[in-house]
């Protein structure tokens, strides 16, 4: 990642930013009442604020891509765009190139690699797919330009504005999605406040180009929303006939009831847990009409926290899983070959 010090950037570089840039979105109203608040903050100076917004460029695709109509897919559709063989191969691959950073966040998160392989993979195919929109232009676009999701998106522009300023960064070369997640993760700018970390010990936090930060800050967030180290994350259930369970359903995204509760209620774990362990229903459509019920348990709720749908949280589980056997497996391949024999001399003549 390109490291430049704002105060570099705002010596070498403001004055003729600013001749050079279209100042109208620098003049708006608004863009000039969230520049005085920031100043008011005492966090930020006048100048650096308007280096940054003379140079933003608004991005009308990105509002037509938030406009457009979103539809959900069911679970058999769903599935196979993040439970495939090329993240399959590349997981196992990323694997084996970072195991001991990934073992390393292990024992200090209590997250096991699978876990953190798998969400690199769903959310950025090992960093391949990073999002290529410069992120303060997409932050502004969506602040400024889009009311319904306004008072958020200006909470992540500060956000963002912040962290590019305590890690020394000028903020117009960072890039990431249309939406603003960063890096490998794809870290919102307040996640990244608060959970990345610098886990090779470089003084940065770098999700964008550091493997390192990027596992150690995956993991970081997962104990903090609290995982729980060997314990399952999903169950198979059964609903028994006739019980109506569009109350629990609704309910996904919070443990309000313990597993005893939920079999009051008619549904029932197809594998041992006990009573007294916090669950959700998920159901699945597995085709068309067809329905499959689980309960998802105390670290399926952690990854709904990661991102909240279901789906993920059963497809990054479902990756996980056939990681680990992959790694293991190759693992084990590997330590069977026999050492390669260093070859013969060859007899002078």
């Amino acid at each position: 990642m390109k490291r430049l010090l704002m105060a570099a950037a705002l010596a070498g570089g403001v004055m003729s930013s600013l001749a050079q840039a279209d100042a109208a979105f620098l003049a708006r109203p608004d863009v000039q009442r969230y520049i005085d608040e920031q100043v008011a903050s005492g966090v930020f100076n006048r100048p650096e604020l308007e280096a940054v917004f003379a140079n933003v460029e608004i991005k009308p695709n990105i509002i037509a891509i938030l406009d457009k109509p979103s539809t959900a897919r069911p679970w058999y559709q769903f599935r196979s765009s993040f439970y495939n063989e090329r993240l399959l191969k590349n997981g196992v691959a990323f694997w084996q190139q970072h195991a001991a950073t990934l073992q390393r966040a292990e024992q200090v998160y209590g997250v096991p690699p699978e876990m953190v392989v798998a969400i690199l993979g769903i959310e950025t195919n090992y960093g391949r797919n990073t999002g290529s929109f410069r992120l303060a232009d997409a932050l502004s676009t969506i602040a400024f330009n889009y009311p319904r999701r306004a008072e958020y998106f200006r909470g992540e522009l500060t956000e963002f504005l912040k962290l590019a300023k305590e890690e020394r960064i000028d903020p117009l070369s960072l890039k990431g999605s249309y939406a603003g997640a960063m890096g490998l993760p794809q870290f919102m700018p307040s996640s990244f406040r608060k959970w990345a970390v610098d886990f090779d010990g470089s003084g940065h936090r770098d999700i964008w180009n550091n493997v390192d930060d990027a596992i150690g800050s995956v993991a970081h967030y997962f104990q903090l929303q609290g995982w729980r180290h060997g314990d399952d994350v999903i169950v198979p259930a059964a609903v028994q006939p006739g019980v109506d369970v569009s109350a629990l359903v609704a309910d996904k995204f919070n443990l309000h009831l313990t597993v005893g509760e939920l079999k009051a209620r008619g549904v029932l774990p197809q594998a041992q847990v006990a009573d007294h362990v916090q669950a959700v229903l998920v159901p699945l459509e597995t085709a068309p009409g067809v329905t499959e019920y689980w309960l998802g348990l105390n670290n399926f709720y952690v990854i709904t926290r990661y991102n909240k749908s279901t789906l993920y949280a059963k497809v990054a589980q479902e990756l996980a899983d056939e990681l680990r056997l992959r790694y293991l497996n190759t693992q084990a391949l590997q330590a069977a070959q026999p050492a390669a024999t260093p070859a013969e001399p060859t007899p002078a003549p």
